[in-house]
C-alpha cells in the first residue's frame, strides 16, 4: 500500500483481484493503494455480441467499486471472441478443451475495456487485439490442461504462460491480451487527472 502522491492527493482503486492485472500497472511504476474488486454478474446477456459486452461489464464493475472524493478507480475486462461468439473463462476442463480446440489453427480476437472512474465521471476505451493459433495436437492441447494455466483466463489461455508457445502471430496490444492495455490505461487515468508520469 502506498501513501496518496502528495502533488493531487489522489488515491488508485484497482477494481481487479487479478495479479495480472497489478503486475502489469507495476511495469508502469503504478502500485494500487487499495484493491476492491466488484461483484457483478458477468454473464452476457441475450445475442449481445463481444464489444458491448466487455464495455458493458468494464463500465459496470468501475460503477460497482465504492471509491470516496480523492479516489480513481480501475476497470478493465477482458474476453476472447470468435466471430460473434464470446469465449468467456471456462467453466471447467472439458469447455477449457472446446475452447482450444476452436481456437486451433484459426485467428481470432481478443477483446479488453478498460474503464477509469472519478467522482461521477467515466473515461473508457477498447482495445481489440488479434491473435493467430497453431494447429494444436491433443498431446498439446492435453498438457496445456494438465498444467491448470487456463483456470480463470479469457478463451481458456494464458499468453504469457505456456500458451505462448501456440501462438505465432499478433497484431496488437500483447499487455490487453494479458488483461490491461498498458498506453490506453495510462491515457485514461491522465485524462482523469491522475499524475501517472509525476513522481514524489
Amino acid at each position: 500500500m502506498t501513501a496518496p502522491r502528495p502533488d493531487t492527493g489522489l488515491r488508485l482503486i484497482l477494481g481487479s483481484a487479478s495479479p495480472r492485472r497489478r503486475e502489469l500497472l507495476a511495469q508502469i511504476g503504478l502500485v494500487p493503494d487499495a484493491i476492491r474488486p466488484p461483484d457483478i454478474d458477468e454473464d452476457p446477456q441475450r445475442d449481445e455480441l463481444p464489444r458491448p459486452y466487455v464495455e458493458r461489464l468494464a463500465a459496470a464493475k468501475a460503477r460497482a467499486v465504492a471509491a470516496g472524493p480523492g479516489e480513481v478507480v480501475l476497470c478493465a475486462d477482458t474476453s476472447v471472441a470468435m466471430g460473434r461468439r464470446i469465449l468467456g473463462k471456462p467453466a471447467g476442463a472439458d469447455e477449457a478443451r472446446a475452447f482450444l480446440s476452436a481456437l486451433s489453427g484459426r485467428r481470432h480476437r481478443v477483446l479488453t475495456a478498460v474503464a477509469v472512474a472519478r467522482e461521477g465521471r467515466l473515461w473508457e476505451r477498447l482495445v481489440e487485439t488479434r491473435v493467430a493459433f497453431k494447429r494444436l495436437s491433443g498431446d498439446e492441447i492435453a498438457a496445456y490442461l494438465d498444467s491448470g494455466e487456463w483456470q480463470g483466463k479469457a478463451g481458456g489461455y494464458a499468453i504469457q504462460g505456456m500458451a505462448g508457445a501456440f501462438i505465432p502471430w499478433i497484431n496488437g496490444s500483447v499487455s490487453a491480451v494479458i488483461g490491461l492495455p498498458l498506453a490506453e490505461t495510462a491515457g485514461l487515468l491522465v485524462a482523469a487527472g491522475y499524475p501517472v508520469w509525476r513522481r514524489g
